[in-house]
């Protein structure tokens, strides 16, 4: 049985005094959750903040990206092992919005999936297609490219452990969410084609989380499907009751 992970990813969003006020609320709700691992991902000038805020509770701290490189000269970018000193024990990799704003690949998502693998970190590679790509009908064979592509040279071993969300760009932020079906679907299409790159074994144990617009309401009903696994939560997860609301419902 997979343990279920609902990660809240709040993106841009909050300085630190909002985020510390925002963690220690998620903290009063959630800090005793041990059925669940409930992930909260600041963004970088919050993750000291937020880490002390949820200390002694059961939440977990991660952050929106990384840079490939141990260290060097990359002027604004964070690595691996400095997550890890502030707290960090996930990452978010190859998030939508990195892809689409910041021109992010399936390489340089490989090279960050290593990377985190390497030094640590529970990565959550995302995947997902445009509303374009699935009105054309190419859904599947987006995934996979971008699966394939993230997995280049990654040993079975060293993904094990690691969590994958699925998030149809067309309902990021937008307000539409995938059907049940639709979303059971791809994370059925995502299980099998895992099982043919890292193992049925791995496959079997991996957590595929749904992020595109869960909220309270259609919450249950997603995570009753039996390939769905958690959640990567965007704007829901910026309200402590309304992410609680996720949370109870895994």
């Amino acid at each position: 049985m997979r343990k279920r992970i609902v990660a809240g990813n709040w993106k841009m969003n909050m300085n630190n005094k909002e985020a510390q006020a925002l963690a220690k609320d998620v903290a009063k709700v959630l800090g005793n959750v041990t059925d669940v691992d409930v992930v909260l991902c600041p963004t970088f000038t919050s993750i000291s903040a937020v880490a002390d805020s949820i200390e002694g509770s059961s939440l977990g701290l991660g952050a929106q990206n990384m840079h490939w490189e141990e260290k060097g000269a990359y002027t604004g970018e964070i690595s691996a092992n400095m997550l890890l000193t502030a707290g960090c024990r996930f990452v978010i990799l190859g998030h939508s919005e990195r892809r689409s704003y910041f021109g992010e690949t399936d390489e340089t998502v490989n090279r960050k999936l290593k990377s985190a693998i390497k030094a640590g970190l529970t990565p959550i590679v995302c995947v997902g297609e445009t509303q374009e790509e699935r009105e054309s009908g190419v859904t599947e064979k987006i995934i996979e490219t971008q699966v394939r592509g993230a997995l280049e040279g990654v040993a079975s071993a060293d993904f094990d452990g690691a969590v994958v969300a699925y998030e149809p760009v067309w309902a990021i932020g937008t307000g539409l969410t995938a059907s049940t079906e639709q979303a059971q679907e791809v994370h059925a299409f995502i299980r099998k084609l895992l099982a043919s790159i890292v193992g049925e074994e791995v496959a079997a144990k991996t957590r595929i989380q749904y992020g595109g617009s869960m909220k309270p309401a259609n919450a249950a009903e997603l995570l009753g499907q039996p390939d769905i696994d958690g959640g990567l939560i965007g704007g829901a997860a910026l309200d402590a009751e309304s992410f609680a609301g996720i949370v109870n419902a895994s």
